[in-house]
């Protein structure tokens, strides 16, 4: 029978520890990954909670989907990076201690766009950079370099600073077929059933692939 790929792996490809699957790796309570998600880094990664997830002091928190591949530098900026810009100086004063401390006040409460969201099968060139509360669609992929400042729809594909939407993968009611049919929610057995459609099939044999409900 054939056997699912094990998502509790933390290095799920023998000789490559640059590769991590961040389900197992990620402890923070404000980052949640689904399964068979990874990022791929050569110098160490599994610092992805601090390397990658910058200023990242709640209560927003990151969701990324299930089977999203993340490039080389993938970086998440979260509200925590946000300054005040209602006065003469944006400067954290309070942060540097001291009697400036004292006014800590003025930190808090700061605009916020919400939790950072991912759907799933999103792909991540290298270096790509999200912004705080953005929303990308399932199915996306986000150019290398790019720097994402607005919400992706599903099966875009965006470019640039800003990041721009350059196309989408499928035509609309192609796009409604592939969200109908949700394959990232399929029982990993049968996504092992069926990977070779998955890959390289069409939407009609994806729609065929699909468990009997």
């Amino acid at each position: 029978m054939p056997v699912p790929a094990d998502p509790t792996v933390l290095h799920p490809m023998p000789g490559q520890p640059r590769v991590v699957q961040l389900r197992p790796l990620v402890k923070s309570p404000l980052i949640d990954v689904g399964e068979y998600s990874y990022y791929d880094d050569p110098d160490d990664p599994t610092a992805f909670e601090t390397r990658n997830v910058l200023y990242h002091y709640g209560p927003e928190k990151l969701v990324i989907g299930r089977f999203c591949a993340l490039g080389t530098g993938v970086r998440f900026i979260m509200n925590g990076a946000n300054h005040r810009m209602d006065g003469p100086s944006t400067f954290p004063f309070p942060t540097m201690g001291g009697s400036w401390a004292d006014h800590f006040d003025l930190l808090t409460g700061l605009p916020g766009r919400g939790d950072t969201v991912v759907g799933h099968d999103v792909w991540f060139g290298h270096s790509a950079t999200v912004l705080p509360g953005v929303r990308i669609g399932h199915g996306a992929i986000i150019g290398s370099g790019s720097v994402v400042t607005k919400d992706v729809p599903d099966y875009g594909i965006v470019g640039g600073n800003p990041a721009r939407l350059l196309r989408t993968r499928y035509s609309g009611p192609d796009i409604a077929r592939l969200l109908a049919v949700a394959w990232w929610d399929w029982p990993a057995e049968h996504i092992t059933e069926h990977v070779r459609t998955l890959m390289s099939g069409s939407i009609d044999e994806l729609e065929a692939a699909a468990p009997s409900v």
